[in-house]
């Protein structure tokens, strides 16, 4: 991260053009060219700046794990708050769904796995640990 600050505050100038370049390509221009524009600038500034691929892969996968980690202490948050209203349905399957306003959670019993879906987002499978265990066990008590 010192590297992008170094690297800022040497070339301001060039980011500020790039920016307003930016700026003005999306506000005026409105057909598919103007996300290939975006994606040009983006790539000449990447490319300006010496950065490589492996670069800027590491800060994308540094965001994104970053973003799922606070996804994930939103969802069991929302799980604490929303427990006593979630409603469990238990599936023709075999399988069951818990769901709140903004959580659903579906799994198999004694499989010690749950799918978790937050606000429309699915965040893969948990482990059953003890927060989502009493949410279940909330749940099923709502029936």
């Amino acid at each position: 991260m010192e590297m992008w600050f170094e690297y800022l505050k040497e070339n301001w100038l060039f980011f500020l053009i790039a920016l307003i370049v930016l700026f003005v390509v999306v506000s005026f221009v409105k057909t598919m060219i103007k996300w290939a524009l975006v994606v040009v600038i983006i790539a000449a500034v990447a490319v300006y700046g010496g950065f490589t691929w492996d670069d800027v892969n590491q800060v994308v996968t540094t965001v994104k794990d970053e973003t799922v980690q606070k996804l994930k202490e939103q969802a069991i948050q929302a799980m604490v708050e929303e427990a006593e209203k979630a409603k469990f349905t238990a599936n023709e399957n075999g399988t069951y769904t818990i769901s709140t306003s903004s959580l659903e959670l579906t799994g198999k019993p004694n499989s010690g796995k749950v799918g978790v879906t937050f606000g429309g987002v699915s965040l893969g499978e948990w482990e059953l640990n003890e927060a989502v265990r009493e949410f279940i066990q909330t749940a099923k008590q709502n029936k």
